[in-house]
């Protein structure tokens, strides 16, 4: 099974992906990086003004937005006020449609809850607060259908957010792929989720981290590969088995890692968090 994950790690280099057996930023580099985001510099300062200057004209609403938001979107798009404003315009549309009361509630996805497939608790060495998805655990929700779907996944992504804080705007997940069969195949739910935080989320995921990949996976990861854009691809890493709890470690204490890994961490139901 390892031999496999190897031969992939080395398909997933060629892809512009990488597994975590490569040397990656080290962890002086990436805290500096972290605390340079904290201020906003005087060149963001004047493409956010003209991002917001756009944006107001068609949706007075946008005022609430804070500059760091604008940032993210800014980024999203690299640093092109235009596709930034535009992006930015299509979320506030999105965000009152989709979210008219401003959250979702726990009542809204009791399907999606009973599978108990996502947990939240700790953050890594850059303070960004983790989650861990079981991917065995989701199947295609046939009651709620997709949009309920899609609702669990804003509630997790906003429960995440509100962990993060200005300028320290990213959180980690880890995929847990333990028990990942063909019911779990779920290529639709997946792009919907896609979608979601690429396009409305922008810049939020610091790292994917995913582990106990089954060859099984593979398949349905040339079905998702292509929707992944080039800065979310950046920041996905596969881990062996053999080198979980070690490699983990290196970005997380261990009194912030999960218990299931080695940690001191409980894990709490995003929906409890």
């Amino acid at each position: 099974m390892e031999s496999k994950v190897e031969a992939v790690a080395k398909e997933l280099h060629d892809n512009g992906l990488h597994s975590e057996t490569q040397e990656g930023k080290s962890a002086t580099q990436e805290i500096q990086l972290v605390h340079r985001d904290d201020k906003i510099n005087e060149e963001d300062k004047k493409k956010i003004s003209l991002v917001r200057a756009l944006v107001e004209k068609q949706d007075p609403s946008s005022k609430e937005v804070d500059d760091f938001a604008i940032r993210r979107f800014l980024r999203a798009r690299d640093l092109d006020v235009d596709k930034a404003s535009a992006m930015l315009l299509k979320y506030l549309k999105w965000r009152r449609s989709f979210v008219p009361n401003g959250s979702i509630l726990p009542s809204e996805i009791p399907n999606e809850i009973a599978h108990n497939k996502m947990f939240v608790q700790g953050v890594d060495k850059l303070g960004r607060p983790i989650a861990v998805v079981f991917g065995g655990r989701h199947t295609q929700n046939k009651l709620g259908g997709p949009d309920e779907f899609k609702r669990f996944v804003v509630l997790a992504l906003d429960k995440l957010c509100s962990r993060t804080s200005p300028g320290r705007e990213k959180f980690v997940v880890i995929g847990d792929l333990n028990g990942f069969g063909y019911s779990n195949c779920d290529a639709r739910a997946y792009l919907g989720a896609l979608s979601i935080l690429q396009d409305c989320y922008p810049e939020r995921l610091g790292k994917l981290i995913v582990v106990h990949v089954p060859y099984l996976f593979w398949t349905l990861w040339k079905i998702l590969y292509p929707f992944i854009d080039n800065n979310t691809k950046k920041k996905i890493a596969f881990v062996e088995n053999k080198r979980l709890t070690e490699t983990l470690l290196q970005d997380i204490d261990e009194s912030q890692l999960p218990e299931i890994y080695g940690g001191k961490m409980p894990l709490v139901p995003i929906h409890e968090a």
